[in-house]
């Protein structure tokens, strides 16, 4: 199971049994780190973040979880990348390999996640792109495993907009064995190619995928509510023709939450638009999960930089105790 110097652009380039290795890594860690360990895995690794959208939990958890393993971090935003002044990606992506050992990238096209992969010598992390977000994912799975102590035989509903994070969500729960409905308007399905990924996953899991356009019946009996904005970044334009098509039918309020098991979670990635994708009474509520979801972004990710990073350092010294 080689994860060391790996590309994380998608879930689905990673088998279910390497997944489960970096949850249970993140898991060792955070328990270390809550009882004041120090961590040096990573002392004299660089990583570099790149930013082409706004960030907050993103940034944060990154340099969180690389400077609490004892790395160095640094970011650079749209405006302080060259990539804007015109300079190619791939000659970026050659130039940040040799300064540094992993590139994380929040991107607007998962293409030049892609290209940035193709021409880098380090590994590239997917930090979010308009087609995935695996790593709010990793998260989100450690926050579910975390409040139902399983992941397998689980139900999850997903109301709103089919966008990264969903697409993303659907291959993770299918992989591990947890049913997701996903509710949304007709048009705002999720990625087909994520759904077939999912569709797959799902026949070797025993799991059940299914995208429906009733509330109501994606949610009733679900162990997790998860929603997300109805207006990503980038899309105000859309807005008022979102706005009318999703609400109110899909937002997550006291009723339709009620329709979940009597013990269900909520979830969200945030930042969330109180009282438009859901209501404060139930993002505040006592079966809210979001904000230790949030915190387990950066818990998920120290045990993803760790499993990337730190065993490529082991590799690199074994070889050059052989030279």
């Amino acid at each position: 199971m080689a994860i060391r110097g790996r590309d994380f652009l998608d879930l689905q380039d990673y088998s279910k049994k390497e997944l489960w290795q970096i949850l249970k890594t993140a898991k060792t860690l955070k328990q270390k780190v809550d009882r004041g360990r120090s961590l040096t895995a990573l002392r004299g690794k660089h990583l570099a973040l790149m930013f082409e959208k706004p960030s907050t939990r993103t940034r944060v958890s990154f340099e969180v979880a690389m400077e609490s393993l004892g790395g160095h971090v640094f970011s650079l935003g749209s405006n302080e990348l060259q990539l804007g002044r015109g300079e190619t990606v791939a000659d970026t992506a050659r130039v940040m390999s040799r300064y540094v050992d992993g590139i994380m990238a929040r991107v607007y096209k998962h293409s030049t996640l892609e290209e940035l992969a193709k021409y880098a010598d380090v590994p590239v992390i997917n930090g979010l792109s308009d087609l995935s977000h695996p790593v709010q994912i990793l998260g989100d799975l450690m926050t579910i495993w975390e409040k139902k102590k399983r992941l397998d035989g689980l139900k999850v509903a997903f109301v709103g907009d089919g966008n990264n994070v969903c697409n993303s969500l659907i291959v993770g729960c299918s992989m591990f064995g947890i049913d997701v409905n996903v509710a949304c308007p007709q048009g705002y399905e999720p990625n087909e190619r994520y759904v077939n990924s999912a569709m797959q996953y799902a026949g070797e899991s025993g799991s059940k995928i299914q995208i429906l356009h009733e509330p109501y019946e994606a949610v009733k009996n679900a162990d997790v509510v998860y929603t997300d904005v109805f207006v990503s970044m980038g899309m105000d334009v859309e807005r008022e023709k979102r706005m009318n098509m999703f609400l109110p039918k899909y937002q997550v309020n006291q009723e339709l939450f009620s329709a979940a098991s009597k013990d269900a979670i909520f979830m969200h990635d945030l930042p969330c638009h109180r009282d438009e994708e859901v209501t404060s009474a139930v993002i505040d509520g006592e079966r809210s999960a979001v904000w230790d979801q949030a915190e387990n972004r950066a818990h998920s990710t120290r045990g993803l930089l760790y499993m990337l990073l730190y065993k490529s350092q082991i590799s690199q010294s074994r070889q050059e105790r052989q030279a």
